[in-house]
């Protein structure tokens, strides 16, 4: 899907299913690799970047069998070298490092790939599997790591919060020997539901959620059943689609308790929003929204994941909002684009300013990342006229069937 035909003056109506969260489900997939018993995986979204860490996986010598739910037999791996070809085509490949070590004693991979959103170094994971005892030497773009015997369990403060080094060294430490605590953790709810995985297995993770998780080493983990958890940003992009195009919305099969921040961003923008156990409502009919000042932070901070749609929120609402950007520095790239449409957006150091304008006008625009992508086609959908939203290939790694869902609602999105 590389380009994108979107018709404009739209208001977006209705409801929309959530799929399973892909920050939850590639951790997970990868954290099988700990176990030689039989997993089954429900609530897996059909994306591209699990559709390669599923090739990662069967490259290794894992056995997979299923569509949402997936059936999994780790215990026929016999190769410890993923190839570059697919390693660097997603940041998650990163987390195939800690549970080959823990296991096995050893692993090699190549830097992984990723987004274009600033720099994401893997230092604060290779110190953590280094303080459980493990080697590492860096060569030719590529991590070579081995531990004698098992890995030690230690207590490790994280320089800085890190969801991508918490899981790793997590998953690593459940096969240490003795007991990890991991400070200053990252708290996501993604965290939360890959601790209550590696658990269904036999680990011993307490904590999950906070900022300090303890994980006592077993000697091995079993299989298990598990269903990931919805997908919050998706949740969150859904509801600005319906905020932003001044219409209502109920998203099903969702969690109302990993988008508090958010539902509070979108009250003060003026929307009506009503929960349930697995559902939100939100309801913005007859009302251009008010502009928000938000600051990104680690959960349960505002989601850096949402900043682009809601630069699109302010771009389209009365007075002036801002947006401060305090996770990746490189993550403006698409308000060139939002300026294309008529946007009146000014940024300063890690900060954009919003001059909140009635209407967008359409263009041709290209996205630059995965947020971006949804971002644009969202300002296609309520711009006047017909924009071409390019590059659309972002957009797959990380919302399944966006445009078909969008279309549902009242959008009229054409794959060209």
């Amino acid at each position: 899907m590389e380009k994108l035909y979107v018709e404009g003056n739209k208001i977006l109506n209705g409801h929309v299913i959530i799929s399973g969260s892909k920050n939850a489900a590639l951790p997970i997939l990868f954290m099988t690799i700990l176990t030689e018993g039989k997993i089954k995986i429900g609530n897996i979204p059909n994306l591209t970047d699990i559709n390669i860490a599923l090739k990662l996986l069967v490259y290794l010598g894992v056995k997979i069998t299923g569509n949402e739910t997936l059936c999994i037999d780790a215990s026929s791996i016999n190769i410890f070298c993923p190839p570059y070809n697919l390693i660097n085509k997603i940041r998650a490949s990163i987390w195939m490092l800690g549970p080959l070590l823990a296991r096995f004693g050893k692993a090699k991979i190549f830097l992984p790939g990723g987004c274009k959103i600033g720099s994401r170094p893997i230092d604060l994971h290779l110190n953590g599997l280094t303080q459980l005892g493990a080697t590492i030497n860096l060569k030719n773009n590529c991590i070579d790591a081995y531990v004698k015997g098992r890995l030690q369990g230690k207590y490790i403060l994280m320089e800085k919060i890190s969801v991508g080094a918490t899981i790793t060294i997590m998953s690593a430490a459940t096969l240490a020997k003795g007991s990890t605590i991991i400070d200053n953790a990252a708290c996501e709810p993604e965290i939360v539901d890959i601790a209550k995985f590696l658990n269904t297995l036999g680990a011993d993770i307490i904590g999950a959620g906070s900022n300090k998780i303890c994980i006592k080493g077993v000697l091995k983990l079993t299989g298990g059943t598990h269903q990931v958890i919805p997908d919050r940003i998706e949740t969150g992009t859904f509801l600005v689609a319906a905020a932003a195009s001044q219409g209502h919305i109920t998203c099903h099969k969702t969690e109302p308790k990993h988008l508090t921040n958010v539902l509070m961003k979108l009250t003060e923008a003026g929307a009506k929003i009503k929960t349930g156990k697995d559902w939100i409502k939100l309801d913005m009919r007859g009302k251009r929204p008010k502009s928000l000042n938000i600051c990104t932070a680690p959960y349960p901070g505002f989601p850096t994941d949402m900043q682009a749609q809601f630069a699109l929120l302010n771009s389209i609402s009365k007075g002036i909002g801002t947006i401060t950007e305090t996770i990746f520095e490189n993550r403006f790239i698409y308000t060139s684009e939002l300026i294309r449409m008529g946007a009146k957006i000014k940024i300063k150091n890690n900060t954009i300013i919003c001059y909140g304008i009635p209407k967008l006008i359409s263009s041709n625009v290209f996205s630059s990342d995965l947020r971006a992508s949804a971002t644009l086609i969202l300002a296609g959908c309520i711009a006047a006229g017909i924009t071409i939203v390019n590059h659309t290939y972002h957009l797959v790694r990380g919302y399944e069937s966006f445009p078909k869902k969008l279309n549902k609602i009242g959008a009229n999105i054409k794959i060209i």
